[in-house]
């Protein structure tokens, strides 16, 4: 016998589940076997603790941290380490002078980077370039006779012009090199940058590549990082658009950064030698400082130097959430205990679990053999949640949290809902006198709608949540919104080809006792048109209850139309008596 449509369209439904499931299984699998995956989820810092970085702000002397500076601060490290992924790291002040930040694991070097550089990024014109002296980058000299000495320590005379002779036209003027500056470039050492002292921005300044390679005087800022608006990591591509294998950090400017630059730059490529080069400095170093090949007009820049996948991403964060007000140092970094412990995560699981037991309790109590497809469906969500939520582990950073279990036990309740509201709708269509396997393809199309909106507030709800909120709040967010898409696709994709497919057997399709969807057991028949015609199989003793169960499913005019036929009855009586 030919399958009906129904069918192959349920069979062709349960593929593609089992594609997506099997996909999912083989991605994090080469996870697992490239190093970076566990077919285990990573915990939150309240399951199985961290690492508390307390941060120190480096002051001046006589000069105070302010509340503002302190928030802006929390705030900024925040974005940064939430940009790497949802770890649920908590970031508090401390005494109204220090930043605590608790993280789940141990920190690597870049994550580290990443919560305490000040990250402000400057745009100087090059003045001056070239290649740091034995006694600038503290190197021996040896000797003729082979012994090598220490160099001597390079010194300025105070006494020296530090103003210019004439007033520099623009940031490439080499006016600003005044005989003090000349002296302060000849002596510095480029293995002592003291990052939190940076010049002023209207002045020039002296400093090194971020590897001592080169020594520069630089021009006063002509950029300001925080004209940046976005910045991103990539691999650098050629005008081919192959791939050079060289990660880059790609930055947009506002409107008044793209004027800027395109001024400068105009005026870089007009020149020549080392005063071609325009230098990218970050907190003192410079990171890159390439030649001026053309006017960049369009707002958009790159920066290259010498970056991997980690750090390039790691500066596009903080480049992208903008300099801290303050420079902070690591005060001290130790390891904490979970805050609530496995017992905790027990107690929720056994919470969970309670949940499960009584969902399949009702679901057979309620639907017979029927509930077993609510089993199943409820088997196959969990799957796909719990390979997703691990993927999401060593992907994105996500990292489980008691919050996040929560918003998984809420939806076991969500993934009921759904199926009862389709078997709800069924066993409408079969009280109306349909057969099975239309009651299925009817219901469906009634429940569809029902779910959707259910399912999209839920959404929208998490989704409000997760862009709003911080923490564990946000954890939480994230479980219910993936587990209430995860209720969408297990719904369309088994639990409905589920159905389509029992409805051509002869235990459900003859209403089998057993079976949930027994015609004589659901009570009343309804016809529409206010009327209602009992099961003739039905016994006198359920008649009156299937009255009642027919009388509740009246809609509001189907009421009235009742109360109507009602009265014209009653009227046409009395003129009979009359």
């Amino acid at each position: 016998m030919a399958k009906s449509s129904p069918a192959k369209k349920a069979w062709r439904s349960l593929t593609w589940l089992g594609v997506i499931i099997v996909g999912l299984i083989a991605l994090n699998t080469a996870g697992v076997l490239t190093g970076g995956g566990s077919w285990t989820p990573k915990l939150a810092l309240d399951l199985e603790g961290g690492t508390q970085i307390i941060l120190a702000p480096k002051l001046e002397s006589g000069q105070s941290v302010s509340s503002d500076q302190l928030n802006e601060a929390v705030k900024i490290i925040r974005q940064r380490i939430d940009s790497a992924g949802v770890s649920e790291a908590e970031i508090n002040t401390q005494g109204g002078q220090n930043i605590v930040v608790s993280i789940p694991g141990v920190p690597d070097d870049e994550t580290i980077n990443r919560i305490e550089s000040s990250a402000k990024l400057e745009f100087r014109p090059v003045l001056v370039a070239g290649a740091p002296s034995a006694a600038s980058v503290g190197e021996d000299v040896v000797g003729e006779d082979g012994v090598a000495t220490p160099a001597p320590t390079p010194t300025v005379d105070p006494n020296l012009a530090s103003t210019p002779t004439a007033v520099p036209t623009d940031g490439s003027d080499l006016n600003w090199i005044t005989p003090a500056l000349q002296a302060e470039y000849e002596a510095f050492d480029c293995s002592k940058i003291d990052t939190t002292n940076v010049a002023p921005a209207a002045e020039p300044l002296v400093t090194c590549e971020a590897d001592g390679s080169t020594k520069y005087i630089l021009g006063p800022v002509e950029v300001s990082g925080e004209n940046v608006s976005d910045a991103t990591n990539g691999q650098q591509t050629t005008q081919s658009g192959a791939t050079t294998g060289e990660w880059v950090v790609n930055i947009v400017f506002d409107g008044t950064g793209t004027k800027a630059f395109a001024d400068v730059s105009t005026r870089l490529n007009g020149l020549t030698g080392a005063q071609n080069q325009f230098a990218i400095v970050l907190d003192g170093n410079v990171i890159s400082a390439p030649r001026t090949l053309a006017a960049i007009t369009d707002g958009n820049a790159q920066i290259s130097g010498d970056f991997d996948q980690d750090s390039s991403k790691a500066l596009a964060d903080q480049l992208k959430f903008g300099a801290l007000p303050l420079s902070f140092t690591v005060q001290s970094q130790d390891t904490i205990s979970a805050t609530l412990g496995s017992s905790q995560l027990t107690g929720g699981l056994i919470a969970g679990l309670i949940g499960l037991i009584l969902v399949v309790l009702y679901s057979l109590i309620q639907y017979r053999l029927l509930g077993l497809v609510t089993v199943a469906s409820l088997t196959v969500a969990a799957v796909i949640t719990y390979l997703l939520i691990t993927i999401l582990s060593w992907r994105e950073g996500y990292r489980l949290s008691l919050a996040g279990v929560a918003g998984l036990i809420v939806a076991i309740g969500i993934t009921a809902d759904s199926f009862i509201v389709y078997f709800e709708r069924v066993r409408d269509e079969l009280r109306d006198g349909r057969g099975l396997e239309s009651s299925v393809e009817a219901g469906w199309k009634r429940a569809l709608r029902t779910i959707l909106a259910s399912d999209a507030v839920n959404i929208l709800a998490a989704g409000v949540l997760f862009i709003v909120a911080v923490g564990n709040v946000k954890g939480f967010a994230l479980t219910l919104g993936l587990t209430t898409l995860v209720d969408v696709l297990v719904v369309m994709l088994f639990t409905h080809p589920m159905l389509q497919l029992l409805a051509r057997t002869k235990f459900f399709s003859d209403g089998h006792n057993l079976s949930g969807l027994d015609p004589r057991a659901l009570g009343a028949t309804y016809r529409g048109r206010a009327k209602f015609r009992p099961s003739d199989d039905l016994p006198s003793a359920k008649l009156s209850s299937a009255s009642r169960e027919a009388a509740k499913r009246q809609t509001i005019a189907e009421r009235k139309a009742s109360e109507l036929v009602g009265s014209s009855a009653d009227r046409s009586t009395d003129g009979k008596d009359s």
